[in-house]
């Protein structure tokens, strides 16, 4: 059984990593730090949870004592968490936060997107998990990228829920002001738009077209709809078959014919992509869950294959379809 550990216990990112590691069959919780709720069964706090676990927050972190720890914390404290604590060099890291998503000298932190840096994962012993909408923005595009096609300036429009926001309430996050409201923020602006372009030009260097990205907080609580479009010479088949083949191999990602909708994805760690073609434009419409795929699920796909186990174990998740 992998040992896990987690610290900064109490947010939403982390009662989902705690929901899927209860059920997972090869990892067993040693911990859950959380300065501010130790003592406290983490289900007065996930009452989700209610009934699954009898364990308690704790204000301890004994390293020597796990396999791999989840930081789950707000972004910044994961840099200072690192510069802080010597942590045995056995012990692997999968980070939450945007804080090592981005290549700089002296961040040994794997980017870690299965969908494109698999084999890295693998022998990686720190990984920076990406951000949720990074998450299905780049299965919109990866295919595209690595096939040198993206010629042309990209348009994203993509709206996410609640959750996306964390637990803290905020302005914008309450219920009384996004119940029934809908809002643009951060335009051409946001800070995921450094690790997507990141990642395009992993697959295609010359890549230097305009991104043109328009962030929208929904009125739901969770899931992500990400809408694109490029230019893009092919057919419609073609298309397809480029999607089809890029995701083949990846157990997550469904190329449907289907126009789809997000409730197909909440709960789960799928993503769901769908095609259409109108004239030079190449529509793409991307699906995930912000809390699973987007964060908490791609943390436990990732833990899966640095410790060589089947990459869904522990994800096979039902969608909350209705």
């Amino acid at each position: 059984m992998i040992k896990v550990g987690i610290i900064g216990g109490a947010g939403y990112t982390a009662g989902e990593l705690l929901r899927i590691l209860l059920n997972h069959p090869e990892a067993e919780i040693g911990f859950v730090q959380s300065t501010s709720n130790a003592g406290n069964l983490i289900s007065d706090v996930h009452i989700d949870l209610l009934g699954e676990s009898d364990l308690t927050f704790t204000d301890k972190m004994p390293f020597n004592e796990v396999d791999v720890i989840f930081l789950c914390m707000g972004h910044g404290k994961s840099l200072e968490f690192m510069a802080e604590n010597k942590l045995p060099e056995s012990l692997k890291v999968i980070d939450l936060s945007h804080d090592f998503r981005l290549k700089r000298e002296g961040n040994d932190f794997i980017y870690g997107l299965p969908e494109l840096n698999r084999e890295a994962i693998k022998s990686a012993s720190k990984i920076a998990n990406p951000g949720c909408f990074a998450t299905g923005i780049q299965f919109a595009l990866l295919p595209l990228a690595a096939n040198g096609l993206l010629t042309d300036e990209v348009h994203v429009q993509a709206i996410t829920g609640s959750t996306g926001a964390g637990q803290k309430p905020t302005s914008t996050s309450h219920f009384s002001w996004r119940s029934s409201n809908v809002s643009a923020y951060k335009i051409f602006e946001h800070q995921h738009e450094g690790e997507i372009l990141q990642s395009l030009t992993q697959l295609q260097p010359g890549f230097n077209d305009e991104f043109n990205f328009v962030p929208i907080r929904g009125n739901h609580t969770r899931g992500i709809f990400v809408s694109c479009y490029t230019n893009f010479e092919g057919s419609l088949e073609e298309a397809q078959e480029i999607y089809k083949n890029y995701y083949a191999e990846h157990p997550f990602v469904f190329v449907t014919d289907k126009n789809p909708g997000v409730k197909q994805v909440v709960n789960t760690n799928k993503g769901v992509i769908y095609l259409e073609k109108h004239g030079k434009k190449l529509v793409i419409i991307s699906l995930t869950d912000n809390l699973i795929k987007g964060a908490s699920g791609q943390a436990v796909q990732n833990m899966n294959l640095v410790f060589g186990l089947d990459e869904k174990s522990g994800l096979n998740l039902k969608p909350v379809a209705f």
